[in-house]
């Protein structure tokens, strides 16, 4: 009982500071930064712009939209792009496409506070855009090509405050902060379980027997075995709850620089079972098409994960 006593109060520190003095602070400033070019109208420029170039992909301006979202907010955020995606009558396979894309990128709340641990951003930023946007046209022109393409007339105009005055922009700022606050707070009780789990795994010798079972087969593959405890702790309780993990290799000095960002890949996205959960209940079309979306994204997450392998 003492040793779990203590796993559970090791492991609450470690969330509540990874989550209170690195994830809080930079979701901060990149919430307000985002909602503040939102209610200046810059986004709204920026998707106006881009959403003629990106059609070819299978995305429409709300795509894009939710492309900015997933990488500049975080993996929850094209929630709400998605749900008004499917009340304002976007196709079936539009949905899925977008979804898709949504999968495959990299996720703003464990790529800026993984910046203090070694992550390249600039080389993450640039396969995240090069992996969505292969998942969107593999699910579009591939695994979705009989969904449905009926469409409403789809209204893609953006619903966001305007900043036009200094109350404008200090609301705009006070509601960023509080949706960072909130977004930090709420990733506390998954990482204090998922630290719990993987450090009593670990205590108990699981993670050292797993480890010796597939140490053989990843050395074949060039593959280092350092990588089994967080690429387990990603796909099973998701990007936050890695991002503890790896910060914890990284403070211990088992993990490089270097192995970070060669793994980035595949460690550094919301296709992930609570990531899978989440996005799915943007809406019954939503959750329909979820399939071929994953079948897109995997395709998008292999590209990335080649392309950080070879960069690294």
């Amino acid at each position: 009982m003492d040793i779990l006593i203590e796993i559970i109060l090791k492991a609450g520190r470690s969330a509540v500071e990874l989550s209170l003095f690195v994830l809080l602070p930079v979701m901060v400033v990149m919430l307000s930064l985002m909602r503040l070019l939102e209610a200046r109208g810059a986004l709204d420029r920026v998707v106006v712009w881009l959403a003629p170039l990106l059609k070819p992909f299978g995305l429409t301006g709300l795509g894009v939209f939710a492309a900015l979202q997933i990488n500049f907010v975080s993996f929850a955020a094209p929630l709400a792009t998605l749900t008004m995606m499917e009340q304002r009558g976007a196709s079936d396979r539009h949905l899925a496409a977008t979804m898709a894309m949504v999968f495959a990128m990299s996720q703003a709340n464990a790529a800026f506070p993984m910046l203090t641990m070694g992550l390249d951003f600039g080389t993450t930023l640039l396969f995240s855009l090069l992996g969505g946007l292969t998942a969107a046209a593999a699910t579009y022109y591939l695994f979705g090509r009989r969904l449905s393409t009926a469409e409403a007339t789809l209204d893609e105009t953006l619903q966001h405050p305007v900043a036009e005055s200094a109350k404008g922009v200090l609301d705009v700022i006070n509601r960023a902060g509080a949706e960072a606050f909130k977004i930090a707070v709420g990733a506390i009780p998954m990482l204090v379980l998922s630290l719990v789990a993987v450090t009593a795994l670990k205590q108990f010798g699981a993670i050292d027997l797993l480890s010796g079972v597939l140490t053989p087969v990843l050395r074949l593959a060039n593959i280092d075995p350092l990588l089994i405890l967080p690429s387990l702790t990603k796909y099973l309780a998701g990007g936050t709850a890695m991002m503890g993990v790896v910060d914890e290799m990284r403070r211990a000095g088992q993990m490089s620089a270097e192995l970070l960002n060669a793994s980035a890949g595949f460690l550094i996205s919301p296709f992930d079972l609570p990531g899978v959960a989440v996005l799915i209940s943007a809406g019954k079309r939503v959750a329909a098409v979820w399939k071929p979306a994953a079948f897109g994204a995997c395709v998008g997450i292999a590209l990335r994960t080649v392309g950080h392998v070879l960069v690294a």
